[in-house]
């Protein structure tokens, strides 16, 4: 994934806040014998503390034959992306056919060592903490092996402990583009208010003020 400067996370702390209300994202291994790389969409749960990520999946998935021949994976997570028409980045006084369309997005790969876990145990101490993740009321019944009502289910999942290595984050939204285009463009998402519009002005809000902090900081 491709990072200019201006698409960086600010900090440590904006791809972890953003991540936390993002669960879902795609696991991917490398195939087999040359295969294409294996991609399995899953829920996980991350942990800023112990720097990992956790999930299980069903013991038939073909997914393990491929963790098992090599435990370097990245968890790939994508959202808050819009469609930005080309008329939207026109620039002043150019005719708003000569704008440039382009994708606004938010994105997290984690680069990993998956740890598969089978004990009986352990899998069950892994799921309360997905639970906990998911189901923060705690309305859900304790996972213990070989107790009812979960325990007979889980010789029929593997879990993963997704130990995090390297994290490479990236807000994609104009921030290489003139202020007064940025802004412009935030009342646009506004006034279009369709899919992850919202969203994404959100982000572009927050790092102009992000930006504008800096500017202010560095002046003498």
């Amino acid at each position: 994934m491709l990072i200019h400067p201006w698409d960086a996370a600010i900090d440590g702390t904006e791809w972890q806040r953003w991540l936390s209300t993002h669960d879902f994202g795609q696991l991917a291994a490398n195939g087999l014998g040359g295969e294409p790389p294996f991609v399995q969409p899953l829920h996980f749960a991350y942990d800023p503390e112990r720097a990992e990520a956790v999930t299980h999946l069903a013991r038939p998935n073909p997914i393990w034959a491929a963790l098992e021949a090599n435990e370097r994976v990245t968890l790939s997570v994508v959202g808050d992306y819009v469609f930005i028409p080309g008329p939207w980045h026109a620039p002043d006084g150019a005719p708003p056919e000569h704008g440039t369309p382009t994708s606004y997005y938010a994105a997290v790969q984690l680069h990993c060592v998956a740890h598969i876990v089978d004990d009986g145990q352990e899998k069950a101490d892994l799921l309360h903490r997905q639970l906990a993740h998911f189901q923060p009321r705690g309305d859900y019944a304790e996972v213990a092996p070989g107790q009812a009502p979960f325990g007979r289910m889980l010789p029929g999942i593997r879990a993963l402990r997704l130990e995090v290595t390297e994290v490479r984050a990236k807000f994609k939204y104009g921030g290489n583009k003139p202020r007064a285009m940025q802004e412009r463009v935030t009342g646009l998402l506004a006034d279009r208010s369709t899919g992850h519009d919202a969203a994404a002005r959100d982000h572009q809000l927050r790092r102009l003020a992000a930006t504008r902090d800096t500017e202010r900081d560095s002046r003498p």
